[in-house]
């Protein structure tokens, strides 16, 4: 449970964002330490964050970077999360409290505990309920900008896909990997890129001297997942960027590449580790079923009498098609005679599923109730499916558009960084756009 907090935290380098004229009316010695657009950062958000990156990694201290370089590579996100959360605000995108407290609620559940378990794991590990709620309102904000931003400018077509697929570049397994950016500006000036390869070269032989590569991550790295260590988690072989995916087809687990000149500097990976992909066989059920509907005019339980009455029927021998034709009030079956086609178990709820697991086939259930009605259900069928072939066309299709929608966003972050206006009063930098 820690560690799924710790990673939300780390995500978005807590605190929540604030009002800063609230904060400041609070405690008139605060001070502002970077001006983003109209936005500001104060030095207690700043302080604030570093402290439970500190914290995260007490007792591993060593593997930080000295405290000013730390403080500046947090600074610096707290300004991209303000960039990216103003942009959202721009574009009209909004995250209700209702949604906020689904988003806990799931976190919640996937930890095997309540909201107020959550809530007190929270408080123990020192992080206030307010904080959380606002730091998971920025994550699921971000989350719906790069959603909309993908949708709206990364498209992908069959040809695209039969292409990859013919030319067999739908490579198999997936890959987890971890990512060191020696970063540059764009327009680098010669000098500027010479320094940047010193540094990446540096660091790349203080790792084969022995550092670990996360320890190194966090102290040179400039890319996003610096404070985590460099991790880029588990992702599909297909779906490493196009700049790197040549490189890592030929590495072994521990392999560390050498510094890889891209778009916003240079770049090392390290292959943690791998694994392939297995052969993708499911399960199918075939069934029909009757429904009848309840609302305001039909009772729940006038509407279980009906379909007791129609399981006697179908129990004295009478068509199981004509009954759901003339009297089920599903639309998308009722007209085709009940029947629900060939379905992965759960495709129709959870209520389903468990009646659907009772039967053996040519079997009729009893009467059984869902959020829509009550029903009675005939298992007809069921087999295994080899779905490698359909299921490996829609990974390759997942697997570009990934990868579009990674670059064209990093393009898009490092874009509207150039472009705003923001006041570092941490080095004495002014950027505008």
């Amino acid at each position: 449970m820690k560690k799924t907090l710790a990673a939300l935290f780390l995500a978005l380098l807590v605190p929540a964002v604030l009002k800063a004229q609230a904060l400041m009316a609070h405690d008139p010695l605060d001070k502002v330490i970077a001006v983003v657009e109209d936005d500001v950062i104060l030095k207690s958000e700043l302080d604030r964050a570093v402290s439970n990156i500190l914290t995260q990694y007490q007792g591993r201290g060593t593997q930080l970077p000295p405290r000013e370089i730390l403080e500046r590579q947090v600074l610096e996100r707290l300004v991209m999360i303000r960039l990216q959360i103003a942009r959202a605000s721009g574009t009209g995108i909004r995250v209700s409290d209702a949604e906020v407290d689904q988003a806990i609620a799931n976190m919640a559940r996937q930890n095997n505990m309540d909201v107020s378990q959550l809530r007190a794991t929270i408080a123990r590990d020192g992080y206030g309920y307010d904080e959380f709620r606002s730091t998971m309102k920025d994550e699921l904000t971000v989350q719906r900008l790069r959603q909309r931003f993908v949708q709206s400018r990364v498209q992908v077509t069959d040809t695209e896909v039969d292409l990859l697929l013919q030319q067999g570049g739908l490579k198999r397994g997936e890959v987890k990997l971890a990512h060191i950016l020696i970063g540059v500006p764009d327009a680098a000036k010669p000098e500027q890129l010479a320094a940047a390869r010193e540094k990446a070269d540096k660091v790349r032989k203080e790792i084969a001297d022995g550092l670990d590569f996360s320890a190194a991550a966090i102290r040179y790295s400039e890319g996003q997942q610096a404070l985590e260590g460099g991790d880029l988690g588990w992702r599909r072989f297909d779906e490493v960027p196009s700049l790197f995916a040549d490189v890592v087809s030929s590495m072994k687990p521990g392999d560390v590449t050498q510094p890889m000149r891209g778009p916003s500097g240079f770049h090392m990976l390290k292959l943690v580790d791998q694994r392939e992909n297995a052969k993708q066989v499911v399960t199918e059920y075939h069934a029909r079923h009757i429904m009848v509907k309840t609302s305001e005019i039909v009772s729940s339980e006038e509407a279980l009498n009906s379909v007791k009455n129609l399981e006697r029927r179908l129990k004295a021998g009478e068509d199981f098609e004509k009954l759901a034709k003339q009297f089920s009030e599903d639309k998308t079956t009722g007209t085709l005679g009940g029947d629900m086609g060939w379905f992965q178990i759960g495709a129709y709820g959870t209520r389903v599923e468990e009646v659907l697991k009772t039967l053996k086939d040519g079997e009729l259930s009893g009467p059984f109730q869902t959020e829509v009605g009550w029903h009675i259900m005939q298992r007809l069928g069921v087999h295994d499916v080899d779905k490698t072939a359909e299921l490996e066309r829609e990974q390759a299709r997942e697997a570009i558009r990934n990868r579009k929608a990674e670059e064209e966003y990093e393009n898009f972050l490092r874009q509207m960084r150039n472009e705003a206006w923001v006041e570092n009063r941490l080095t004495g930098k002014t950027t505008a756009g």
